[in-house]
Order: C-alpha cells, then structure tokens, then sequence
C-alpha cells in the first residue's frame, strides 16, 4: 500500500520544469497523495528560453496522470488572500479534503548586499517568502482541524540556519519561515498537526544551474571549475538532487513522521550554515 494512500497534498511553487516544487508534487503522488500543484500566473526567462508557468502546470498533471496519480493544476498568487481561498475550495471540492501542505513557492528579490537592497525588494520578499506561507497556514490550519490532524512542511534554507553575504532579505525570511513552523508545532500538535520546515543547500535545480553558469562567465572560469569551488565547503563535495528534498518532504508527510514536529531538516550534503 502506498504511505500517503488517501491524503490530499497542496504544493505550491511546483511550474520550474527542474525544481524543487515539481520533484515534491511528483513524490507525493507516488506515495499515494492526490496533489493540487499551484504557481503564480505568467512567463518566466530561464537560460534564454520563455515558459509559461500554466502549461508548465498543466504537464505536470498530465504526468502525475499518466503515472497512475490524482492531480488538479491552480494558479496561485501566494500574497492574495482571494487567490488562496479559491485554492483551498477547489482542493476540497475536487478531493474533498487537505492532509498535507507544502509551501515551497518562493522570491530571491533582493539578493544583494544590504546596503544595496530597497524597501521594494524587501516587501517583495516579506509578502512572497513569508507572508504567503503564513496566509496558506491560516487557511489550512481549520481544514486540518476538522480532519484530525495535518502535516505542514515549509521550505527553508540553509540561510534558515545561518547567513552569508548578499542575501540578507532572503536570509531574514527563511529564519523567519523556521520560526513560524515551531510556532505551529507548538500551538496545533494538540490537533494532530505536525509542521517542520526542510533546509535545502545546494539543489541541482535550473536556477542553481543558471546561477553557476553566470558565477563562472563573471570571473571567467569554467563551469566545472566553478562548481568545484562552490562545493568545496560541502561535506560530500556536490550538489544535491530536488529529488533529494522530495525524500525529505515524503518522511515528514508519511507515516515515519508520525512523532516528528518543529525540526529544521537540512538537506545539503553538510553544507556549512555561516554565522
């Protein structure tokens, strides 16, 4: 039998055809989970190449699909209190129920050294890093309540345990997004709700691999060379896989996790946190 025969999943940040977020929905389903996957409408550039997050939705259902899962595409704004309440109605309408969520939709605005980030940048990052994931919670929490019990997994970071240079916004949010699960596990585990938050370090996404390609032209290495550099500091000297996280979010969402509540879980290879 599958683990999560039976749950309903919302995962939201799943369109980036090499992400996190699609590796998670992908898990789910096949661990038995019917899975609504979300994204914020419209295009983004990847490598020079446009996509369009909802047909990118649109071919994750069909693969959740043609793998034997359950699955329904939504866009979604996190910082919209409508768009979340829609979101939360179309779960329960078509499945009739929410188990699991979660919140990996996420904002790197803002990634400069402090004195250079603005206001703009920061509110960016507050209202999609953090503010977002708190709305989503509050809109769950009741449904998990009424059900029994629940499992929130946010994603964090390795800057939710420490901090380096040139990602201050994103860094306060993550450490904020580690308290704001312990908070949850505190005041919900008597309801049967369970929330942690996964730590990713380096992941093998297509960001990180656009962002490794661009350190390297910068300084004017190759790739390889540029990868070895960054992976120095890692324990087992490379990057992870999003399927990795996937196996992480998979144990908090699963039967294993049963006793498991307010942890920050890396998944980094040993990566060092900073300060």
């Amino acid at each position: 039998m599958q683990p999560l025969s039976g749950k309903v999943a919302i995962v939201t940040g799943t369109s980036a055809p090499r992400g996190i977020g699609r590796a998670i929905a992908l898990r789910l389903a096949r661990d038995g989970a019917a899975v609504l996957v979300t994204d914020v409408a419209g295009e983004f550039s990847l490598e020079g190449r446009r996509h369009d997050r909802v047909e990118l939705l649109a071919g994750l259902t069909d693969d959740i699909q043609a793998a034997g899962g359950s699955a329904l595409a939504r866009t979604l704004d996190v910082t919209k209190a409508d768009e979340i309440a829609a979101c939360i109605a179309a779960a329960k309408a078509r499945f009739g129920r929410i188990d699991i969520l979660v919140n990996n939709a996420g904002s790197l605005a803002g990634s400069a050294d402090l004195l250079e980030t603005t206001p703009a940048q920061w509110e960016t990052s507050f209202r999609v890093n953090l503010l977002g994931p708190v709305m989503l919670c509050q809109a769950v929490i009741p449904e998990m309540r009424a059900a029994g019990g629940g499992r929130i997994i946010n994603i964090g970071s390795t800057g939710s345990l420490g901090a380096e240079p040139g990602f201050g916004a994103y860094t306060a949010m993550k450490h904020a997004i580690a308290a704001l699960s312990k908070t949850i596990a505190t005041e919900e585990g008597r309801h049967g709700i369970l929330c942690n938050t996964v730590c990713p370090g380096f992941i093998m996404t297509d960001m990180h691999m656009a962002a490794n390609r661009r350190l390297a032209d910068e300084i004017g290495v190759s790739l390889e060379a540029m990868q070895e550099r960054r992976y120095a500091t890692v324990a087992t000297r490379d990057a992870g896989q999003p399927e990795d996280v996937a196996g992480a979010v998979a144990y908090l969402a699963g039967p294993g996790g049963r006793y498991v509540t307010g942890i920050n879980l890396p998944v980094s290879g040993g990566v060092p946190y900073g300060i």
